[in-house]
């Protein structure tokens, strides 16, 4: 090989290693990508099934229910539209209490439950996560407007 084939065939190698690291760090960064849906969204399907996302809301009062083995609770976060089941394993925060604000963080079963592996609370009295405020606002207008929409419907009748 003469210093000219060389030279390529480093930089071709060079430049298949770049390709090859590029690719690897997006591919990481894709998988630990999590986005955020609320109970909408969820019931609409534009959630993945099988795939880690955020869920967040306010937990259906009266809907909180501890298994036998006291590490298991299910429950149902709300955006006051729509209610997803929730399962979780562990220890809930503190903080956690029906109507209040929560964030999960799972996967969506098959079934349409919500299997939390991480449930975060809010940490005092006037924080929401944006994005959850942000659902719960939009689904409140949603009824609202569905409501005053069935009020003039029955006012014509």
């Amino acid at each position: 090989m003469d210093s000219k084939t060389k030279k390529l065939a480093l930089i071709g190698a060079a430049v298949v290693a770049v390709g090859a690291g590029v690719t690897l760090a997006l591919q990481a960064f894709n998988e630990n990508l999590v986005f955020f849906f609320s109970p909408t969204q969820v019931a609409a399907k534009e959630a993945p099934t099988g795939r880690t996302f955020r869920l967040g809301g306010v937990v259906e009062p009266g809907s909180v229910k501890r298994q036998a083995d006291g590490v298991t609770v299910t429950f149902g976060i709300t955006d006051t539209a729509k209610i997803v089941p929730v399962q979780y394993k562990g220890i809930l925060p503190d903080l956690f209490a029906e109507g209040q604000g929560v964030v999960a963080q799972g996967k969506l079963d098959e079934q349409g439950v919500f299997c939390a592996s991480e449930v975060l609370a809010k940490h005092d009295e006037n924080y929401m996560p944006p994005e959850a405020a942000k659902a719960l606002e939009d689904a409140h207008k949603a009824g609202v407007a569905k409501k005053q929409a069935e009020q003039a419907q029955a006012a014509k009748s």
